[in-house]
């Protein structure tokens, strides 16, 4: 099949046998250069300002927004009814902006749950399992899984 896909795209011999090689010569340098990059993104988040001020922005355009829904509905109860329906048709907007306001705080937040998930998945595959075993204190409640607890017993069997 390989010699198909060196005929349909046209690759010659030695650079498919090149793309099979696991490492490059300079993995080690890449690796520490990414992680110089991810440590400079993770000094600058820390400095970022103002989210809080947009929750509180958004939570009282919300305010707002639902305020201006109950004084239209009680203002389309009071008029003719040839003319409440146009009331209550911006009443109704007033009340999707509202939730507008609202999801978009939701979804902001979940978001930044999402980042820091991500940054704890990429921070607990850095850190090697076996060092966070060692430095965990008996009693925390911490559950660790069959193979843990085989490298756990094997070590200690190793220093008897």
């Amino acid at each position: 099949m390989t010699k198909k896909l060196e005929e349909l795209f046209e690759l010659p011999q030695a650079d498919i046998e090149s793309l099979s090689k696991p490492t490059p010569e300079n993995a080690i340098e890449v690796t520490k250069e990414a992680l110089t990059n991810l440590e400079k993104i993770e000094n600058a988040l820390p400095q970022i300002r103002g989210l809080e001020v947009a929750d509180i922005e958004m939570d009282s355009l919300a305010d707002l927004a639902t305020n201006s829904y109950k004084d239209l509905m009680d203002l389309g109860m009071q008029v003719d009814s040839r003319f409440s329906s146009e009331i209550f048709s911006v009443a109704s907007n007033m009340l999707n902006h509202a939730i507008t306001a609202k999801t978009a705080k939701i979804n902001k937040k979940l978001k930044m749950i999402e980042l820091q998930l991500k940054k704890a998945t990429l921070d607990h595959k850095i850190n090697p399992a076996v060092e966070e075993i060692s430095n965990t204190p008996l009693g925390e409640g911490k559950a660790l899984d069959r193979n843990e607890l085989l490298k756990i017993l094997a070590g200690k069997k190793n220093e008897e």
